[in-house]
């Protein structure tokens, strides 16, 4: 592989030079500019990415930010996969970066994503305030958007979903189907999705005239293993419910096996909703009714934005998602249904 050197050498400059024209800066006499490319073509040398980056003031790179504890999991799997095909498919690439534990740690991240030179930043939260994102998008000059938090000062740089209303979906459709008793497993509650959720299923609950029994909420961590623990609490506290609303499928699958371990039929007993609608949810036995959050249509747009951006366009003013609950066979009638009244 040639190096700047030799092309230095046989264009007859310094190393300097070709330096200069690559990056674009300092000024270089047109004839100097044809005799260092002649000798880049000549030579076969093939410039750096940061070089050509300097140079031309375009990466073609799109930087995502996501904490590595979001990694696991069917929806973040969908996400970074959407994310890079539709890049692609616009003649870009995409560099996914950690943000790791703390507010700090994802501001680091989005500093390296900048310092890379890249075209625009995609920033999945989980540290950062809302205030501190604003603040970002005032500070770079890139094109930035931010996925599931909505902003404050600049809302038309952010794409989320509503999480707090299908969450309050999903508690209503029980209450609608002759349940009073039910159980909420948390995602950790470090998480803004979490709270959100956690608040649209007590709104269900007092929308419907019925008690917030906190005793009925166990917090999770995302995990199967976090759901299977937060049945065997609720089991243990001798709590009685008969439909359990799971912050996300993973910890669902959980919840339904340790249910079937304490020999409680799922639906018959006790009926189960997750979030996130993983492929594996329909072939389960009983098949999993689960909460679909639009992640690709999400990730479509926040790429359809950054471009626009680019390309000089307008920031379209569609913010918001809707999820949709699908119903399967985790759920039955409850004990208080009146078909009648056609709910509870």
């Amino acid at each position: 592989m040639s190096t700047m050197q030799e092309v230095a050498s046989r264009a007859g400059v310094s190393k300097a030079t070709v330096s200069r024209v690559l990056s674009g800066k300092g000024y270089v006499s047109q004839e100097t500019k044809d005799q260092v490319f002649r000798a880049i073509e000549e030579t076969g040398y093939r410039p750096n990415l940061l070089a050509r980056n300097l140079a031309t003031s375009k990466s073609m790179c799109i930087g995502l930010v996501v904490t590595n504890t979001l990694y696991n999991g069917n929806y973040f799997s969908e996400l970074i996969s959407q994310a890079a095909k539709k890049l692609d498919a616009n003649g870009r690439q995409l560099i996914l970066v950690d943000g790791k534990n703390s507010a700090a740690e994802e501001q680091e991240a989005i500093e390296f994503l900048h310092d890379l030179r890249c075209d625009g930043i995609i920033i999945y939260p989980r540290f950062l305030s809302v205030d501190e994102m604003d603040l970002i998008i005032d500070k770079y000059k890139k094109p930035v958007m931010v996925v599931n938090r909505k902003l404050r000062k600049h809302q038309s740089h952010c794409i989320y979903c509503d999480h707090k209303g299908s969450s309050y979906q999903a508690t209503q459709a029980l209450i609608a189907r002759g349940h009073r008793d039910i159980a909420f497993i948390t995602g950790s509650m470090d998480s803004p999705t979490a709270i959100e959720r956690l608040s649209g299923y007590k709104d269900a609950l007092i929308a419907a005239g019925l008690t917030v029994r906190e005793s009925l909420i166990v917090q999770g961590k995302w995990s199967p293993a976090s759901g299977a623990a937060a049945v065997s609490a609720l089991l243990a506290a001798n709590h009685s419910f008969s439909a359990i609303v799971v912050s996300n499928d993973e910890m669902a699958i959980g919840a339904m096996k340790q249910l079937s371990d304490a020999g409680i039929k799922v639906p018959d007993a006790v009926s189960v909703i997750g979030f996130d609608n993983i492929p594996t949810a329909p072939f389960l036995i009983p098949a999993l009714s689960s909460v679909k959050d639009p992640v690709s249509d999400m990730v479509s747009e926040v790429i359809n934005q950054i471009i626009s951006m680019l390309d000089g366009g307008y920031l379209s003013e569609k913010n918001q998602f809707t999820s949709d609950l699908i119903l399967r066979d985790s759920v039955a009638d409850g004990p208080f249904y009146s078909p009648d009244k056609n709910r509870a």
